[in-house]
């Protein structure tokens, strides 16, 4: 269902059978694990989120890593201003 990569691609699935027998299928909650070792980014005019995932994962679709790591709820908000520090999460192993 998800792509390899996918940050929902190791979440458990749920199903659901309603009152009429169907069985809906979905994802449980995904949970945010803490990285053990971080990079500290400091974030320059016009930067993208993508191109810092690129960067560090040499995956633009990693992205969603410095997110969680820094809690964002808005990707763009992180690199909104110039001079942000963000954590950048190690990549994993």
């Amino acid at each position: 269902m998800f792509f390899k990569g996918s940050r929902y691609a190791n979440v458990q699935t749920l199903s659901y059978t309603d009152s009429k027998g169907r069985v809906l299928r979905y994802k449980n909650v995904r949970l945010i694990e803490e990285p053990s070792k971080y990079k500290t980014h400091r974030t320059i005019e016009g930067e993208r989120l993508d191109l810092i995932a690129e960067r560090y994962y040499r995956d633009p679709e990693r992205f969603w890593r410095i997110c969680d790591a820094n809690l964002a709820d808005w990707p763009a908000d992180l690199v909104s201003e110039a001079g942000r520090k963000i954590e950048i999460p190690l990549p994993e192993e």
